[in-house]
């Protein structure tokens, strides 16, 4: 017969233990320690970097310049203006090879999101801007009326996107909250909120 094994004092063998299901903690990586950013944040740029890679991006080295733009307003860290974006473009790419690693890129994202962070009270002007911009967009310029099926055609044809008419119908419906009839700035607003655009 084998012997038996010792039992751990009462003390240890009693106390409470850490679920199964939790998660370890994340721990930062070089890059993220570099950079001072948070294993959070450097997901979300992780995250934002490969939306805009294309497949065969890995063997080229990155994403290309021309998604720069696109990846920092994914982060809710545009540039603001195109003097700022032709500076970073220049950091990110200073042999213009229309490439950007990720190295390159997470020093100019965390930058940027630093940034945000430090931006102080203006945040809730600069969301109305914001929000006035984007609206505009989609209604052709126009500063007044609502946003309809005619104006998503547009914009799906201007992305070059082919959108079913009744994909449109139901964007619609689920901006105004059932109705078909288009959408005012205040349901945009609220869209533009419900999809995690502002904080």
């Amino acid at each position: 017969m084998p012997p038996k094994r010792k039992q751990p004092p009462a003390s240890t063998r009693d106390a409470p233990k850490p679920p199964a299901t939790a998660a370890p903690p994340k721990r930062r990586s070089k890059l993220a320690k570099e950079h001072n950013l948070t294993p959070d944040q450097e997901a979300e740029i992780a995250e934002a970097f490969s939306l805009f890679s294309a497949p065969d991006d890995t063997a080229h080295g990155g994403i290309a310049t021309s998604e720069i733009r696109r990846c920092l307003v994914a982060l809710n860290a545009p540039p603001a203006d195109q003097a700022e974006m032709n500076e970073i473009l220049a950091t990110v790419d200073p042999e213009r090879t229309g490439r950007v690693g990720y190295e390159y890129f997470v020093a100019v994202a965390a930058l940027k999101m630093r940034a945000r962070e430090n931006d102080g009270g203006d945040g809730e002007e600069r969301e109305r801007e914001e929000v006035g911009r984007a609206f505009r967009l989609f209604m052709g310029g126009r500063e007044e009326g609502v946003i309809g099926l005619g104006d998503l055609r547009r914009v799906a044809r201007e992305l070059r996107e082919e959108v079913p008419e009744a994909v449109l119908r139901d964007m619609v419906r689920e901006a105004t909250g059932g109705g078909l009839g288009g959408v005012g700035r205040e349901e945009f607003e609220g869209v533009m909120r419900r999809a995690g655009v502002f904080g």
